[in-house]
C-alpha cells in the first residue's frame, strides 16, 4: 500500500476514534477493552440518529465531538507530548493558550473525520484483563466492503490520581497521529516557535465542516 493512500485513509479512520470516547456511564475504571466495543454501538447510533441534522448543518459535528469525545480524550497531554524537545522553551506563559487552541483543534480534527463516516464495520480484538497496567493499546479492524482492511491501534493511559482511562493517541495502518504532529510541527516549532503553531491549527478551526469535500475525498 503505498504512503499517499495510507495517508488518505487515515483521515477517514481519525472517526474510529470515537469509539471509546463518547460516554460516561462507564466507571473512571473500566475495561478499555470492554468500553471500546460497548461504547462503538452508542456512538455511532447518534452519528446515525442525527445524520439528517448533520447533512443540514455540519457544524454540528463540532457540537457531537466535543460532547462525547473530548471528556475522554487526554488533550493536556497529547498537546504537550506534540511539543516534545521545545516544551521547556516554551514560554509558560503561553502553554495555557496553546491548550485551549490544541483542545480546539482535535475537536475540529474529528469532526472533520467524522465527516467521512459511512457506516464501516469495526472489530475489536478479544477483551482482555486489565489489572496493573497504566497504559494499554487496543487494536481493532475497520471493514468496508470493496476496500481493504486497515488495521488500527488505540492508545490509553490511565490517570493516576483519578484512574480514568483515557486515550492519547491513535495509530492507522503504522501512522501515529501523536508522532505525525509531532513531525508537522517540529521545524516550524524551531524555526518560528509556539505562535506560528498556534496560527495554523486555528487557521484549521476557522474553516468550516464540508461533508460534501469529505465524500469526494474517500
Amino acid at each position: 500500500m503505498g504512503r499517499i493512500n495510507v495517508i488518505n485513509k487515515f483521515k477517514v479512520l481519525l472517526a474510529a476514534i470515537v469509539l471509546f470516547c463518547s460516554s460516561g456511564i462507564y466507571a473512571q475504571d473500566a475495561n478499555p477493552y470492554i468500553m471500546l466495543e460497548e461504547v462503538a454501538t452508542k456512538t455511532f447510533n447518534r452519528i446515525k440518529l442525527e445524520r439528517p441534522d448533520i447533512e443540514a448543518d455540519p457544524e454540528l459535528l463540532r457540537t457531537v465531538m466535543e460532547e462525547e469525545l473530548l471528556p475522554y480524550i487526554d488533550y493536556n497531554f497529547s498537546a504537550l507530548k506534540v511539543l516534545g524537545k521545545h516544551y521547556k522553551k516554551v514560554p509558560r506563559e503561553q502553554i495555557p493558550e496553546y491548550i485551549g487552541v490544541f483542545r480546539s483543534y482535535l475537536i475540529t480534527t474529528y469532526a472533520l473525520a467524522m465527516a467521512y463516516y459511512n457506516g464501516q464495520e469495526v472489530e475489536f480484538q478479544p477483551v482482555r484483563d486489565v489489572t496493573n497496567e497504566k497504559t494499554v493499546t487496543v487494536r481493532a479492524v475497520v471493514k468496508e466492503p470493496g476496500r481493504p482492511d486497515i488495521n488500527l491501534a488505540f492508545k490509553l493511559r490511565k490517570n493516576k490520581r483519578t484512574n480514568e482511562w483515557k486515550a492519547y493517541d491513535m495509530v492507522a495502518e503504522g501512522i501515529s497521529l501523536l508522532s505525525s504532529k509531532q513531525s508537522e510541527f517540529e521545524s516550524i516549532l524551531r524555526k518560528d516557535g509556539l505562535e506560528k503553531v498556534m496560527d495554523m491549527m486555528k487557521d484549521t478551526i476557522n474553516k468550516p465542516i464540508n461533508l460534501e469535500t469529505a465524500v469526494k475525498g474517500r
